[in-house]
């Protein structure tokens, strides 16, 4: 049976309404993103402009302070030529190397140190001293113990990241709730399930706060070794390099490099791992 006209009058209202709701409810979400997305460049449009500003104006020599132009320049040349592409391949093989070293022998570390009180005894005080000695006091030891080379720079990445992840990682297996591990003794969990199911979501958060940390120390650590270490590519060899010959342009481009290889590891590795696990199991908002 057919609609008579005012039914029909007022059905395509409805669907006119409802399709104008959607329309603006969709542009409000578009309007929320480009406001996030505003809001987030904007110190850096300040800063970049600041930066351009006082290129031009001449405060510092232009070879001392050379203007975003002449970076952008600079970074298309090298990247074209593929020099910074190998260095900055060979600094994310060093860095990469390192610090999965570091966050496997940290990881294990801090758990056994937060499950085990003699373990605890044992490293806690040495990991107490070693870690506020800045990384490069070691580097010299490293030097003289592994040669020159990638050796040394990915062992001294390793040890020096390996800090923070052992600390981080004891501290979450401490902050695990008593009554979680009561309350899966209670309902049968063995000690291999406990572990598994309660003892390390527990202290997820704690560990992946330990890897940021840890990553961190390992950029910093890697762009010094590099030039000490004699290695031949490398973004901090490229730096340290382009210092000698007042190539401000070459060591902004590897900064900026390093810059956004760095908001890569954090937006598309640390960030989707903790979407993935503790975000999805409510632990964290």
């Amino acid at each position: 049976m057919g609609l008579c006209p005012i039914a029909l009058l007022f059905r395509m209202a409805d669907t006119t309404a409802t399709s104008t709701a959607v329309a603006a409810h969709a542009a409000s979400n578009e309007n929320a993103r480009w406001r996030v997305i505003a809001r987030n460049a904007f110190p850096f449009v300040v800063v970049l402009g600041l930066w351009e500003i006082v290129a031009r104006a001449g405060v510092f020599p232009a070879k001392l302070f050379p203007s975003l132009v002449t970076v952008a320049e600079t970074f298309v040349r090298l990247t074209a030529n593929g020099i910074l592409p190998h260095h900055a391949f060979d600094t994310i093989l060093r860095l990469l190397t390192g610090f999965a070293l570091a966050a496997v022998v940290g990881v294990v570390l801090g758990i056994l140190m937060g499950r085990s009180r003699r373990i605890e005894d044992i490293f806690l005080p040495l990991v107490s001293i070693l870690a506020p000695i800045p990384g490069l006091a070691y580097a010299p030891l490293f030097l003289l113990w592994f040669g020159l080379g990638n050796k040394s720079a990915v062992l001294l990445v390793a040890f020096v990241s390996a800090f923070p992840i052992i600390f981080n990682t004891w501290t979450g297996v401490k902050a695990v709730k008593e009554i979680w591990v009561r309350s899966a003794q209670a309902m049968g969990a063995d000690d291999k399930r406990l572990f598994v199911k309660v003892i390390v979501p527990g202290a997820l958060p704690y560990i992946l706060g330990g890897l940021r940390l840890g990553l961190a120390q390992a950029w910093r650590i890697l762009v010094g070794i590099e030039m000490l270490a004699a290695v031949p590519w490398g973004l901090g060899w490229m730096i340290f390099g382009a210092r000698e010959f007042l190539n401000t342009d070459v060591m902004l481009a590897g900064v900026f490099v390093i810059a956004v290889l760095g908001v890569v590891l954090e937006k598309f590795v640390f960030q989707k791992l903790e979407e993935y696990t503790v975000m999805r199991w409510g632990m964290v908002r």
